[in-house]
């Protein structure tokens, strides 16, 4: 059985799409694999529609501990230069390069925090 939530990652839909089309909140492998080979109408017509410039999963991994998940990428985030769980202290990652401020962003995902290393110009533009 796989949830709702993992059948929209794997057919790239967003969660609210798939529960405005009726997938239901469990489906079985073989269910799920019926969806995929014989899309109905609004699934093969959001395919279609697929630009591919934004994409509607991101896989988050943390670069302390490995841990990873599947969020909808928001478009206020920035590029990451690392990821990490907001449990874990700064100190463990890299410094930035010479010449680069960081910044941290909260709110990524259930748990992480991205870090941004950037020219502080950027930086001074983004407050």
């Amino acid at each position: 059985m796989i949830s709702r939530r993992d059948a929209a990652q794997r057919l790239d839909i967003s969660l609210e799409m798939a529960t405005r089309h009726g997938i239901p909140s469990r489906l079985s492998d073989q269910e799920f694999d019926e969806l995929a080979a014989n899309p109905p109408a609004w699934l093969a017509q959001s395919r279609a529609n697929r630009t591919g410039k934004r994409p509607v999963w991101v896989q988050l991994t943390c670069d302390i501990c490995g841990f990873t998940e599947s969020a909808r990428p928001k478009k206020w985030w920035p590029d990451f230069t690392y990821l990490s769980c907001d449990d874990h202290p700064q100190g463990r990652l890299p410094e930035p390069l010479p010449g680069l401020a960081r910044r941290e962003v909260y709110g990524v995902g259930s748990r992480f925090i991205g870090i941004v290393d950037e020219s502080p110009s950027a930086a001074d533009d983004t407050v």
